[in-house]
């Protein structure tokens, strides 16, 4: 009765909790309604325990995946087909010549790393099914019955139709060619034989032991060598890295000192890009402006740059952006404005108007002359149109700390000013008002300097100015490169994209 059905491999659905299971059964109790598989596979894993028992409550579907016929080899499918967990694969059932069923064993593979066979290669193989198998065929559907009526038992006779066969009859095999194109796609992507699969776990040790790092990243190196590459690194070196204010492309070889004046400088500065910054005598550098003004560089033309380069250069002392704008109206700053007589006073009266106009209250300190420079007047003149405030007395200057003072009283031809009482005050109040002091074209002498600036503002080219001249900066004022040439100075702009750079001692 249900003895008939040991031998038989079998797949075991429990459910979702369970899992499926697969084996070949070793015994049936209709009485306790279980059944036993041998050498399990639980989920397609080989089981650790030889032998699981299964209850009919725990079963909800059973698959009968291969009957064994009188002549079959218990040991075939003990030891090959339950080693791969997949039924059918280790033999192969094929018809003898006296009809009866014939066991043909499949080559074993070797240990050694094998190739997975493509899906394209592998074809469905010829199932002859035996007479004796033909023959039990009813006789275990007779009785199977009463094993089938348990709850949770569901057979399912895959391999077999409702009507009877030959004996002889010889399933067809696969063509690959049914229902059409799609038919045909679908069958060779998913189609293939549970022979084909090999029968062995795939060495993966094996065949990572083939790869040779030290040799590939050998070749690689030897290729980037050759052909002139960035190399990408190897294990033992590191990548180059790079600023961001770096170029990564190779140029001709940078050149420092790209200025060169006709006489040995008594100081040199450089740039924040390393250039080379000579300072020249005033003897040269006033020379140098003559010329320019007979090529059309007019004295009106330099004060309007110098006001322009001086005013930027003081918006960025006083904040910039973070402190002129719309939202900060009520901390609009203060700028007093030192200028005297002279031509160096007409440049600070040209920048006072550009802050003017750029809403910094500006306080404009001239002392009172009978006769002004042509260059003074006509400053005044645009100044007066802005909203800045224009005083001649050291007691009309704020009391408060302002925001930045900018000293244009001294200058380099008029020494004698500084004996005035007017510069004297001046040179006081501005020591005591505690504000920073930026110095726009101040003289060489540190004896001439009334009062320490922060900072100071050179023309051009600067002169060699002392530590009391404070951090030098430098502004670009429109002089041609032949107008330098002119006058003995070999000289390459050192301004970039900028029109006031900042200067540092060599």
């Amino acid at each position: 009765m249900a003895t008939d059905w040991l031998g038989s491999i079998v797949s075991i659905n429990c459910g979702e909790s369970l899992g499926v299971y697969q084996g070949r059964v070793s015994a049936v109790d209709q009485v306790s309604q279980t059944i036993s598989l041998t050498r399990p596979f639980h989920n397609g894993v080989k089981c650790l325990v030889p032998e699981v028992t299964f209850r009919a409550g725990d079963i909800t579907e059973l698959k009968i995946l291969e009957i064994p016929g009188p002549g079959d080899s218990r040991q075939c499918g003990d030891s090959q087909q339950m080693e791969t967990g997949i039924p059918g694969v280790g033999c192969q059932v094929g018809p003898s010549q006296n009809g009866t069923g014939k066991v043909l064993k499949k080559p074993m593979s070797s240990s050694t790393p094998q190739n997975i066979p493509r899906r394209t290669d592998m074809k469905s193989q010829d199932i002859v099914i035996s007479p004796q198998q033909q023959c039990s065929k009813s006789y275990m559907d007779r009785h199977m019955e009463t094993l089938s009526q348990s709850k949770g038992f569901r057979r399912r006779h895959n391999s077999w139709s409702s009507s009877s066969r030959h004996p002889n009859q010889v399933t067809p095999k696969k063509s690959g060619l049914k229902n059409g194109q799609m038919k045909s796609k679908d069958d060779e992507c998913f189609g293939d034989d549970i022979d084909e699969i090999p029968d062995t776990d795939f060495d993966f040790e094996g065949n990572l032991a083939l790869f040779d790092k030290a040799a590939v990243f050998e070749e690689i190196e030897t290729y980037e060598r050759r052909s002139g590459t960035r190399s990408r690194g190897t294990p033992n070196e590191k990548p180059a890295r790079y600023r961001h204010d770096e170029n990564i492309l190779e140029s001709e070889p940078i050149v420092y000192r790209r200025i060169v004046v006709p006489h040995n400088p008594h100081k040199e500065f450089c740039t924040d890009s390393g250039l080379v910054v000579p300072s020249v005598s005033y003897e040269l550098h006033k020379k140098l402006l003559s010329v320019a003004e007979k090529h059309g560089l007019t004295l009106e033309r330099r004060l309007e740059m110098t006001g322009v380069c001086a005013s930027q250069m003081a918006l960025s002392l006083l904040g910039g952006p973070n402190r002129l704008n719309p939202k900060n109206v009520h901390q609009r700053p203060t700028v007093a404005l030192l200028c005297g007589p002279h031509v160096k006073g007409a440049q600070g009266i040209s920048c006072g108007r550009h802050l003017s106009n750029h809403d910094v209250h500006v306080i404009l300190f001239l002392p009172n002359f009978v006769k002004m420079l042509e260059s003074i007047t006509n400053e005044l003149n645009l100044f007066s149109k802005t909203q800045g405030q224009q005083v001649s007395s050291v007691k009309d200057l704020p009391d408060t700390p302002v925001d930045l003072v900018i000293n244009c009283l001294d200058c380099h031809e008029n020494a004698f000013l500084r004996d005035q009482p007017w510069y004297k005050a001046v040179v006081d109040w501005a020591n005591q008002n505690r504000a920073p002091v930026l110095s726009i074209d101040p003289p060489i002498s540190e004896m001439e300097l009334g009062i320490d600036a922060k900072w100071s503002l050179a023309l051009g080219l600067p002169l060699p100015l002392g530590e009391r001249a404070g951090r030098v900066y430098l502004c670009d004022i429109g002089i041609p490169q032949k107008v330098f040439q002119e006058v003995g100075i070999n000289y390459h702009s050192p301004f970039g994209c900028k029109f006031v750079i900042p200067l540092h001692s060599t």
